[in-house]
């Protein structure tokens, strides 16, 4: 090939691969634009919640909760579990860093309301929490089939909470309703109809409790019926009961989003706003 042909070849070469580069850019663009709103889901938009440094957050609740953290509270690998709580400490550590914030995960699988108050000294008080979060009732709802006592239910819910309250004053309360999907042993409907009726009975008693209490009020349900809208019940919630991974981030999610709009800071997180 002569110098002029080859200078001819490269040129021709180069703008076929400029244009071709081109049309991988626009549809690189196109790509990265349709992947960020499919990531941008609701819940990473919000300010970061304004907390005091040194805040100790502890998680109350069942095994959606619990989810095997480590009862050896030196193994810091393990030590808050594969849950929510693990997912918002995990964001919050990251966006703010300097406030050092503890969390303690205090969830135990099969626990039910009653259990929580006969534990809650030292499962809870004990921790001195300058902010708690609690995510109670689909046990009582899974054993009570035929119908949650409603009154002992509300009353073992309104001890814990005048119990930490006195405890503390300024102490901060989230409350997280419970919840199930049509997925699993409840994709029957017969079933599903059985526990949700059950659940539609306890939200609003902890809607209620959130009022008198000032607390946050998560409506964690809300959130799971909307996602069905975006995939199928399984995709979120394995067994009608439990969250996969995805399903725990939804609850991550909205729980910072909720507590961001209740105490909000002036810091954006960069993830919603570049």
């Amino acid at each position: 090939m002569s110098g002029v042909n080859r200078r001819r070849w490269l040129q021709s070469g180069a703008v076929a691969g400029m244009a071709a580069f081109g049309e991988r850019g626009l549809a690189t663009e196109a790509s990265s634009e349709k992947i960020q709103k499919a990531s941008a889901a609701q819940g990473y938009d919000y300010c970061l919640p304004q907390l005091t440094p040194g805040t100790r957050l502890v998680f109350q609740g069942d095994s959606i909760t619990d989810m095997k953290w480590g009862r050896n509270e030196e193994d810091r690998n393990h030590y808050l579990g594969h849950s929510y709580v693990y997912l918002i400490a995990a964001r919050l550590g990251v966006e703010l860093p300097d406030q050092k914030f503890e969390f303690f995960n205090r969830g135990i699988s099969g626990h039910q309301v009653a259990d929580l108050r006969k534990r809650w000294q030292k499962d809870a008080i004990d921790l001195k929490p300058d902010l708690i979060s609690i995510l109670v009732g689909v046990n009582d709802v899974g054993r009570n089939l035929n119908g949650v006592d409603l009154e002992q239910w509300e009353e073992n819910y309104r001890f814990i909470l005048m119990k930490s309250r006195l405890a503390n004053q300024q102490l901060r309360i989230v409350l997280l309703d419970p919840f199930v999907l049509p997925s699993g042993r409840l994709e029957d409907q017969v079933a599903f109809k059985a526990w949700r009726s059950q659940v539609d009975r306890l939200i609003p008693v902890v809607e209620g409790l959130a009022s008198e209490f000032d607390a946050v009020h998560v409506q964690t349900q809300v959130v799971f019926d909307h996602a069905m809208d975006k995939a199928s019940p399984e995709h979120w919630i394995w067994d009608g009961v439990h969250p996969l991974p995805q399903g725990h981030e939804l609850i991550a999610r909205e729980w910072i989003r909720r507590v961001s709009e209740r105490w909000p800071s002036d810091a954006l997180a960069d993830s919603g706003n570049e």
